[in-house]
């Protein structure tokens, strides 16, 4: 059985994040790795990714994710499908899935609310991403108004540790209190960026990846070699 996690969204968006549970890869990458590029056998990953759509009741056809390099890029789904080098996709379509990966960064989900046409973006948040300011454009590629998210699966300031290269930028960038004794608190500091951008409503899952080798991949735990889980997410 696949593992998800619902956020519980305002209507009409369906959005779930993903576990490594119910799928059919193995070794490292045991079992639910979404990953294409993580080294992993692609009909694997391939029948993963089918798996989930229908896990989350949407069409894998329509589906679309980007080439994530963390950066600030934001790709409309709508115009430009599959592919295009962005840590952020979004849409105003229904039924169209979004798909972003991650393996200890953050899947970040936005909607639109109280809005006369819906707006849905997925975001890949690392402090690399957030020091290029991708939380703010893909905020911004909705439009502005009232917007919600949730902070799934990620790494947690119980092992996130950091040098002053990551440290000093953060504080001048977000201020004091997220990098304490030498670890980042990634979440928080997706959520300051979050509320600084406007944000009205911000739900955090606060589940550490590195902590949890039963039910995540975790890039920073297992020295590179394993997969990728995410986030899948549509209009419904």
């Amino acid at each position: 059985m696949i593992d998800l996690i619902r956020w519980d969204a305002p209507e009409p968006y369906e959005v779930f994040f993903t576990t490594r549970t119910g799928g059919v890869s193995t070794g490292a990458y045991a079992s639910l790795n979404l990953g294409l590029l993580s080294g992993d056998e692609r009909p694997q990953v391939e029948e993963n990714r089918r798996r989930l759509f229908e896990a989350a009741g949407t069409s894998p056809e329509r589906a679309s994710w980007p080439k994530q390099v963390h950066g600030a890029g934001v790709t409309n789904a709508d115009a430009n499908g599959r592919g295009a080098e962005a840590d952020a996709i979004w849409t105003q379509e229904r039924a169209r899935p979004l798909v972003v990966v991650t393996a200890d960064c953050l899947p970040v989900a936005l909607v639109r609310v109280a809005a006369t046409r819906p707006g849905l973006a997925l975001v890949h948040v690392g402090w690399r991403g957030l020091l290029a300011g991708v939380i703010p454009a893909a905020c911004a590629a909705l439009g502005g108004g009232l917007l919600a998210a949730a902070i799934g699966p990620g790494i947690g300031p119980c092992c996130y540790e950091v040098l002053e290269d990551v440290a000093r930028p953060i504080r001048a960038a977000f201020g004091l209190g997220l990098v304490r004794d030498g670890v980042l608190d990634l979440a928080g500091t997706a959520e300051r960026a979050l509320r600084n951008a406007g944000v009205v409503r911000v739900d955090r899952l606060d589940t550490c990846t590195s902590c949890d080798p039963d039910r995540f991949f975790s890039h920073r735990r297992d020295e590179g070699h394993t997969g990728r889980q995410g986030a899948v997410a549509h209009v419904a």
